[in-house]
């Protein structure tokens, strides 16, 4: 396709990154949220893939589970991507 991309397909182009942790009812939900929807998305695991001395590093003291991002952009937890995915009618 030659030109601007409309704004659905920006977004469903859009990459996601889901930090979680084991036990998390919200990490849950937020990646089911996403396989739904049918976005690209990767999650890491605390303990595993990163430590919380990262996790507050990147996303701040009292940060809580899950973190999501979407190309670089700090969307926030699960309700912020939830609204996110709403606001572009894709969910």
């Amino acid at each position: 396709m030659n030109g601007k991309l409309d704004p659905e397909e920006r977004v469903l182009s859009r990459n996601f990154t889901v930090y979680t942790k084991d036990g998390c009812p919200y990490c849950e939900k937020v990646e089911q949220v996403l396989e739904m929807t049918g976005l690209n998305f990767v999650s890491y695991k605390l303990d595993k893939d990163f430590d919380r001395e990262g996790f507050i590093s990147e996303f701040g003291e009292g940060s809580t589970f899950p973190q999501v991002v979407v190309n670089g952009r700090k969307l926030g937890g699960c309700v912020q991507t939830v609204e996110y995915l709403q606001e572009k009618n894709l969910v």
